[in-house]
């Protein structure tokens, strides 16, 4: 048996004691050592809901995890038991249009860790032992931890998200909004040759990790600033009224990368830039295969520590989940320890 945690309902999160699946000849079994608390965990254990996936059943949480091989199916090769691993959360059938032409993030019926989009749910990471795909699995480099390997999948988001943008070398970039994924994006954009790295947002805790993780400047909204005019916006916050703004701020012909999360629904957005100022609006979704790209940059020494808020024990999992779904507390990326 290993020790779980689980949702059950909004309001409703528990340390389960589950017998894990059992291993077939193409599958892992990870012995999970770090896990980092995302934002849809959270409005899983706030809402009972992620988005259009609503939580039905009971479902372990987490997609974002690095652990060390336990044990592998007969057909396995090319990994080692006591090997340091992440895992790709994302399972796609390789078979569609997009992931036969380099896209199966856009894949329309991937199955996601600690995801209820479908049912029966498709249980997430956050478990002392879990098994998966061996396809999942990726080598951690020498020199790196699972505890940094565990941010390896909000840093491929990230690097996405600046790839979606082409080439930024020599440009000036604005990040708007600066919890984990964006401050990532603005450690990604330095890494991508940008010459000039803005974060905004509302709270000056999330503004400090920012600048620590590569900013050059930073603009409290909350005490009104204003967002300059660059090349290239990442709008990082998922706030509908920040669409209407970022197109406002963007310089003529610039581009803005949609990388957070909108509300479902209609949204009330002001798109006239788009044509009178000719701006380029696109959308960023999870991530290819930039979780390797992640770890690579961090075997090259990328410095994300001061995203690395907060770490707590799985059996203070309750905590962790309250302090990281708390800005006030400044907790920026909060991991569990397995």
């Amino acid at each position: 048996m290993s020790l779980a945690v689980v949702v059950h309902a909004a309001g409703d999160l528990r340390l389960d004691a589950i017998e894990p699946r059992e291993i077939g000849p193409h599958d892992a079994l990870v012995a999970v050592e770090y896990g980092g608390i995302c934002g849809s965990d959270l409005h899983y254990v706030k809402h009972g809901a992620a988005g259009l996936s609503i939580l039905r059943d009971p479902m372990v949480l987490g997609h974002e995890v690095a652990g060390r091989v336990a044990a592998l199916g007969s057909e396995v090769t090319g990994f080692e038991v006591g090997q340091a691993v992440a895992i790709h959360p994302a399972m796609v059938c390789g078979e569609c249009e997009y992931c036969t032409s380099g896209r199966p993030n856009l894949c329309g019926t991937v199955h996601h860790l600690g995801s209820a989009a479908y049912h029966p749910h498709t249980e997430g990471g956050f478990s002392a032992h879990t098994v998966v795909p061996a396809r999942q699995l990726r080598a951690v480099p020498e020199g790196v931890s699972t505890r940094l390997a565990a941010v390896a999948e909000p840093l491929g988001v990230a690097i996405h998200a600046v790839n979606r943008a082409g080439s930024i070398e020599g440009k000036t970039v604005l990040v708007n909004g600066a919890g984990p994924i964006g401050a990532l994006v603005v450690a990604a954009a330095r890494k991508a040759g940008a010459a000039h790295v803005v974060a905004s947002d509302l709270a000056a805790g999330s503004l400090d990790v920012a600048r620590r993780m590569g900013a050059h400047d930073v603009v409290n909204l909350a005490e009104g600033g204003e967002l300059p005019a660059t090349d290239v916006v990442f709008e990082a916050s998922g706030a509908p009224a920040a669409v209407t703004s970022v197109l406002r701020a963007v310089k003529r012909g610039g581009l803005v990368v949609q990388v957070g999360n909108l509300p479902a629904g209609k949204l009330e957005v002001s798109l006239a830039e788009l044509v009178f100022r000719e701006i380029d609006y696109r959308g960023s979704f999870r991530f290819v295969d930039e979780i390797s790209t992640a770890l690579h940059y961090l075997a090259e020494g990328l410095d994300i520590e001061p995203l690395l808020t907060h770490e707590f024990p799985v059996e203070e999992a309750a905590e962790a989940f309250r302090i990281a779904g708390d800005r006030s507390t400044g907790s920026s990326k909060v991991l569990l320890r397995f």
